[in-house]
């Protein structure tokens, strides 16, 4: 019945501060949609972008997601890139499994307190 993602929520507390971090740290860009709503732009989906309030009809909290990006670069140059960032690596690189099988993972926190984890297929 369900054939792919299309796109998550993350709530946040500056949507401005969270696109800066996201094209700064990752080079992922921003898309403005519907009545001035913004997302991050991945591929062919997308991370919506709330502020604590702007949807009630779930129980979003704000740091609360854990998000899992891919990347088709090794996980040295994740590690380099988020340490020129000044970002810090919470774990890794270390493996896990991904969607479709093992993965090599770095992980860190946002500066909303969100788990990202930067992911290449082995």
């Amino acid at each position: 019945m369900i054939s792919a993602i299309d796109h998550i929520v993350l709530t946040v507390r500056d949507i401005d501060a969270t696109a800066a971090f996201y094209k700064r740290v990752l080079d992922i860009d921003t898309v403005t949609f519907g009545a001035g709503r913004r997302a991050l732009a991945i591929g062919d989906q997308k991370i919506n972008l709330h502020t604590l309030g702007m949807e009630t009809r779930n129980h979003a909290a704000i740091g609360a997601g854990d998000i899992c990006l891919l990347t088709d670069r090794p996980a040295g140059e994740v590690v380099d890139r988020l340490t020129r960032e000044n970002v810090e690596i919470n774990e890794g690189p270390v493996e896990r499994s991904g969607a479709k099988g093992p993965i090599m993972s770095v992980y860190f926190t946002d500066p909303d307190g969100h788990l990202v984890e930067v992911s290449t297929y082995m």
